[in-house]
């Protein structure tokens, strides 16, 4: 089974608005997900490019937010750490907090919104990267699920 993950912002396999991209406001869209399975102890959110020039480029990490939350706001705040909780990792662009779409010009990239219900909370403070939020989840993950938006730059 797999969790259903929506944005008001934007459908499945389709474009990203500008406003939450690089080339835009660079805010973090909407987010909605499913009701995780029984036994979940946190959430954690994991965006990526899977078609970057130098591999999966990580756009957001966010992780232990509490296994009740089923959606965030437009613009989340980049707050190492949340009021309910919940802690940004450092993204590959250096800093905590979501980092919108900039591809290079070309064809549209993906953008993969990876939602994870885990049966442990990760412990890790905020500033984690891509490799010890995986290594943290590795074992943990109750059941996931994504949504992928697309965005491009021509010329």
């Amino acid at each position: 089974m797999s969790i259903p993950v929506s944005s008001s912002a934007f459908a499945p396999e389709q474009t990203i608005p500008r406003h939450f991209t690089g080339d835009g406001m660079d805010v973090s869209p909407p987010l909605r997900w499913g009701t995780p399975p029984p036994g979940t102890k946190s959430i954690a959110i994991v965006c990526d490019d899977p078609d970057a020039p130098r591999g999966e480029w990580v756009h957001w990490l966010l992780y232990d937010l509490p296994p009740i939350t089923r959606e965030l706001p437009e613009a989340l705040p980049a707050d190492p750490d949340l009021d309910d909780g919940s802690h940004h990792g450092v993204n590959d662009f250096g800093y905590v907090g979501y980092g919108g779409p900039a591809p290079p010009r070309g064809r549209p990239h993906r953008y993969r919104f990876h939602v994870y219900a885990l049966d442990a909370e990760l412990g890790l403070p905020s500033g984690a990267t891509k490799s010890e939020v995986r290594a943290a989840m590795d074992g943990h993950v109750l059941e996931e699920g994504e949504l992928v938006g697309l965005y491009g730059r021509s010329g």
